[in-house]
């Protein structure tokens, strides 16, 4: 998940008593075995806390390396869930018969055979002795060799410069881009790699080892070098994991109940492993149980789509990627179940976004989570970064089912040992009832909703800019998604720019965006400095009040 949803009001100690009896998930089943017998089906059994655990525990292990998107870590996360639902007796729902989806995450780069740099005709290794960036401008440039001091207060115009960064990568590529100069080599050791360095600035620019740059001192003043950018495509590819399950009412099955959670994270970074056993573990493990169940129970009147959604760490790309290529079509979609950060259920409180995004689901919800002694903290309206957006959007009524933020979110501590998995047998019970409720009634009438306002001004609370990145430091902060209605929509902020700078100090990595912010009151404005298609440029936003 890319944000952290406030918690809601405790509850007394009669709902907590109530969470302590196994009896409260009976309740839930009874409800659930009333619904099907109706039309002679199973009744559905929602899965176990130790059924739940177990999934996470597969999903958090080494050889996941943090289920990125894009890595092989990631691609054998989707080949086991893949399998999962093969063996729950779903139907595939992805590309030529199979349960996976694929689609781009990233326009990567490779090295072209083409990138070169010359210096009085002496030839530097590409590969060995300096590399292009990433997102340097492609293309050729030749100039005079210029070596730029710790003030950069020379002639650099139209000049190929060899510098050490000044603050960021980004900051110098900036002030070279300013400075007039025709390309930038930073000194590096080790060398980057293109992925590390894809933010684009519009200069051609690379990376140079401190041994080359000492040898190209030696060169006369004045020495021409010739820059050659050449980046061959290689795009970063991941994968949806979609499983049907057909309808069992001749006259329903056309009409789909789609039940999503993205089983990405954000791999590993710096020797140290992001588990995601939280976000989003969790709730992947609750959608592959939900599967289960309703394989085994014999389905339900409408189409069931299980969705396990990729690349949401980095810009809901997944969820995009299939609302623009559903499984079945969208249009025919009743609503869609998001479970995103379920694993840490305290005082038996579960928040549930969305529930006036369509005319049946308050109602469904609060039944659902009474019977399982929850104390649903119930929110009307959907506008929150995670992938039932992408659906509400596009028209679709939607939930989103969640636990509450904590200290290890993005953090490598959010573990599997730490889960509570109880609490997500009962989020899972909940699902179940819900569908079920949704099942057996009429379609729920969607409602277009607008964002809440948020407050300004004011002390005491968590200041928020209203944007979701891909918590990888380094290079800047990409947003992936800027929240509708926020202080960085209204400032113009974008989904994809890269903020490099608040209040002159430089942002390197989400991480450090969410620090800077952290720092500052609501009410504070604060000035920006950041990238868009390769151009730098400034604006201030005025922080508004955390919901948090």
């Amino acid at each position: 998940m890319r944000f952290v949803c406030g918690r809601g009001a405790r509850t007394g100690d009669r709902i907590r008593g109530m969470m302590r009896r196994p009896a409260t998930l009976l309740i839930v089943c009874a409800l659930l075995l009333t619904s099907t017998a109706a039309l002679g089906r199973a009744p559905v059994v929602p899965p176990t806390a130790s059924d739940l655990r177990a999934i996470v525990e597969t999903l958090t292990t080494r050889e996941m390396d943090g289920r990125r998107a894009g890595t092989p870590g990631g691609d054998r996360a989707t080949e086991r869930l893949a399998a999962w639902l093969g063996a729950a007796g779903l139907r595939p729902g992805g590309d030529s018969g199979t349960f996976l989806q694929s689609f781009t995450v990233a326009p990567g780069r490779r090295l072209g055979a083409g990138s070169a740099l010359e210096v009085g005709g002496h030839t530097v290794k590409a590969g060995v002795d300096w590399t292009p960036h990433g997102g340097s401008r492609r293309g050729e440039v030749t100039g005079a060799l210029a070596f730029a001091d710790d003030d950069w207060s020379g002639d650099l115009r139209d000049k190929i410069v060899v510098a050490t960064a000044r603050g960021s990568r980004l900051e110098t590529l900036i002030l070279a881009r300013q400075r007039g100069a025709a390309a930038l080599l930073l000194v590096a050791d080790p060398l980057p790699t293109l992925d590390a360095t894809a933010a684009p600035v519009d200069i051609a620019s690379g990376a140079l080892t401190r041994a080359a740059a000492e040898a190209l001192r030696a060169a006369p003043t004045g020495t021409t070098a010739r820059l050659a950018v050449d980046l061959a495509p290689a795009d970063l590819r991941a994968a949806n994991v979609i499983g049907v399950l057909p309808g069992a009412d001749p006259v329903l099955a056309g009409e789909t109940i789609v039940l999503g959670a993205h089983w990405d994270h954000l791999g590993s970074s710096g020797g140290a492993t992001y588990h995601g056993a939280d976000d989003n573990a969790s709730g992947t493990a609750v959608v592959v149980g939900l599967a289960r169940a309703f394989a085994a129970a014999g389905g339900a009147r409408r189409t069931l789509v299980f969705v396990l959604f990729g690349a949401e760490e980095v810009g809901l790309i997944g969820s995009g990627h299939y609302v623009r290529h559903a499984a079945l079509p969208l249009g025919q979609t009743a609503a869609m179940l998001n479970f995103d950060m379920v694993g840490r259920m305290r005082d038996g409180t579960l928040t549930i976004g969305g529930v006036d995004s369509g005319d049946r689901l308050r109602a469904a919800t609060a039944d659902a989570a009474r019977a399982a002694g929850v104390n649903a903290d119930l929110r009307g309206t959907p506008f929150s970064p995670s992938d039932h957006t992408r659906f509400y959007a596009a028209g679709t009524p939607v939930l989103f089912l969640h636990t509450g933020g904590h200290d290890d979110y993005h953090r490598p501590g959010d573990t599997a040992d730490k889960l509570n998995v109880d609490g997500m047998a009962r989020v899972a019970a909940i699902g179940a009832s819900i569908v079920t409720a949704l099942d057996d009634g009429a379609r729920p009438v969607y409602a277009k909703l607008t964002p809440p306002a948020r407050r300004r001004g004011g002390t005491g609370s968590a200041a928020f800019l209203g944007v979701g990145g891909d918590g990888h430091g380094g290079d800047g902060a990409r947003l992936a998604h800027v929240m509708p209605g926020s202080a960085a929509e209204r400032a113009g902020l974008r989904d994809g720019d890269v903020l490099v700078r608040v209040d002159g100090v430089s942002v390197d990595g989400f991480e450090a965006l969410r620090t800077a912010i952290r720092a500052r009151q609501p009410g504070d404005t604060v000035r920006l400095v950041y990238l868009r298609d390769g151009r730098d440029h400034e604006t201030s936003a005025t922080l508004e009040r955390s919901q948090e």
